[in-house]
């Protein structure tokens, strides 16, 4: 049976202050993100459940984890968290560029952290090809991301990731710009099973070779975040994600350096996720 997947988008970092820090590489934690860790830590009640932790190889996502998450690690001794570049963010701009291998593996060892980054290799942090800044392939390697999760034989998962490739991740875009292109709060974790459908397509309503690994948020999960009645469905799916997009571009966040510097993003500041 394929297993329950906690999505979990990281806590403030020193870009999340304003848009003039998205020039900082691969940006820390702040203050106030270290103590959105120790809440979602305290608040979050499946911690005895988790068998996996998996996370962006950024580095908020992966201390969002390790922090968050810490009962988890401190329980099984053994369990190491997993790196996966295909969950990295979306654009190109520093801020959402990694850190190359051989220096995050450094700062690894030098601080004990019980990560594995063997997934983590030369040229994840490069934005081309697989890691273009295009729609095309962040929806691929969303996907690929997918059915690694699903082949898994962990039953109950946490995935730290980010605010936009979340999207394409879940490929729930209801809402997606709510805020400044996401819709998810820093630190807020949503729950998804996999559909029993196998969907052969994706939302651009392209042919896909294999199983698309679609998930569906649970009821509990959208209560929780205040929303009613069931997940929508991929034909509203597909319709979200054209005005999505479109909405993500009208806030002058194209994915690419290049287009964003066009688009003359104004300064502004994040406070919980929201832009102001």
């Amino acid at each position: 049976m394929p297993p329950i997947v906690h999505c979990v988008r990281h806590a403030q970092g020193v870009h999340n202050l304003s848009t003039a820090n998205h020039v900082v590489p691969d940006p820390l934690l702040t203050d106030l993100g270290n103590e959105q860790c120790r809440k979602l830590r305290d608040s979050f009640p499946r911690h005895k459940h988790i068998d996996l932790v998996v996370a962006s190889p950024l580095r908020r996502t992966m201390y969002t984890a390790l922090q968050s998450f810490e009962p988890v690690f401190k329980a099984n001794p053994n369990l190491k968290l997993i790196l996966l570049p295909d969950i990295q963010e979306t654009s190109d701009v520093p801020c959402d560029t990694g850190t190359d291998p051989e220096l995050l593996q450094k700062e690894i060892d030098e601080k004990g952290l019980p990560v594995d980054a063997s997934l983590v290799v030369d040229g994840w942090n490069v934005k081309t090809g697989r890691y273009a800044p295009t729609n095309q392939a962040i929806g691929n390697r969303a996907r690929d991301a997918r059915r690694w999760l699903k082949a898994r034989p962990e039953k109950e998962i946490v995935m730290v990731s980010h605010g936009g490739v979340l999207h394409y991740f879940t490929e729930d875009w209801e809402d997606s710009s709510q805020y400044q292109g996401t819709g998810w709060l820093n630190t807020e974790y949503r729950t998804y099973t996999f559909s029993d459908k196998v969907d052969l397509e994706n939302l651009e309503e392209a042919p896909l070779e294999s199983d698309n690994a679609t998930l569906v948020e649970t009821i509990e999960s959208r209560t929780r975040r205040g929303k009613e009645g069931p997940m929508a469905d991929r034909e509203q799916q597909k319709v979200f994600y054209k005005k999505g997009v479109q909405g993500w571009d009208n806030q002058g966040l194209q994915l690419s350096t290049a287009e964003r510097e066009a688009a003359k993003v104004p300064q502004g500041k994040e406070v919980d996720g929201v832009r102001v």
